[in-house]
C-alpha cells in the first residue's frame, strides 16, 4: 500500500528575473517507505533541477485523496468533516480528512471539493480550505518501479497462516538453514 509523503527538497534556483535563489521547495509523492519516498524524488527531480539538491525533511502526510485539474497549478489544501454512524453502538463519531485540490481560487476549489464529494452518502462540511505549498505532485508510478528493480509482494514472501510457515526472500539466512538440513 502506497502513503503520501510530503519530501522538503532544497537547491539552488533560478529565478525569471535572473536572480539565483537558494530555495526549499515541498513535494507530494506516493511511497512504501521513508526510504522508499528519499528514493523516488531523486528519481523523479534529478532530471528537474540542475545541480545537487538536497532532502532536507521527509514526513508522512494524511491525504484522503487528491483532485487534479488540467487548468490549475495551485493546490488547496481542503478539510473535509462528516458523521460516522456505528450501526452495533449506534453512536455517531465524526471523521475529519484532508483532500488536496487544483484550483485558481478558494471558490473554485469549494465548488471543485463539492462536487467531488457529492456522492457521498454521509452529509459533509468544508470547514477549511488553504493555499498549499505544495510545487508538484508525483503519484505511484508502476513504471518506476520497474526501472528501480522493485517488485511486488509474491504469495512465497509473505507466512501462511494455515500452517505457520515463514516464507523467506531469495538469500536469506533462513532460507540457507533450512537448505543445510
Amino acid at each position: 500500500m502506497n502513503n503520501w509523503f510530503t519530501v522538503k527538497v532544497k537547491y539552488t534556483k533560478h529565478l525569471d528575473s535572473g536572480e539565483v535563489k537558494r530555495v526549499t521547495e515541498p513535494y507530494l509523492l506516493a511511497a512504501m517507505s521513508f526510504t522508499d519516498a528519499e528514493a523516488r524524488i531523486f528519481e523523479e527531480l534529478s532530471d528537474v533541477i540542475r545541480g545537487e539538491f538536497l532532502v532536507t525533511g521527509i514526513t508522512k502526510t494524511e491525504i484522503h485523496d487528491i483532485f487534479s485539474y488540467d487548468d490549475s497549478d495551485v493546490w488547496y489544501k481542503c478539510k473535509a468533516v462528516y458523521e460516522n454512524f456505528d450501526a452495533d453502538s449506534e453512536k455517531g463519531k465524526k471523521v475529519t480528512q484532508q483532500f488536496l485540490v487544483s484550483a485558481d481560487s478558494v471558490k473554485q476549489a469549494f465548488e471543485r471539493l463539492t462536487e467531488s464529494l457529492k456522492g457521498m452518502l454521509a452529509e459533509f462540511q468544508i470547514p477549511a480550505i488553504a493555499i498549499s505549498p505544495i510545487v508538484e505532485i508525483f503519484p505511484y508510478a508502476e513504471e518506476l518501479d520497474k526501472e528501480l528493480s522493485r517488485r511486488p509482494l509474491e504469495e512465497t514472501d509473505v507466512v501462511d497462516e494455515e500452517s505457520g510457515a515463514v516464507f523467506s526472500a531469495p538469500g536469506s539466512d533462513i532460507e540457507d538453514e533450512e537448505d543445510e538440513n
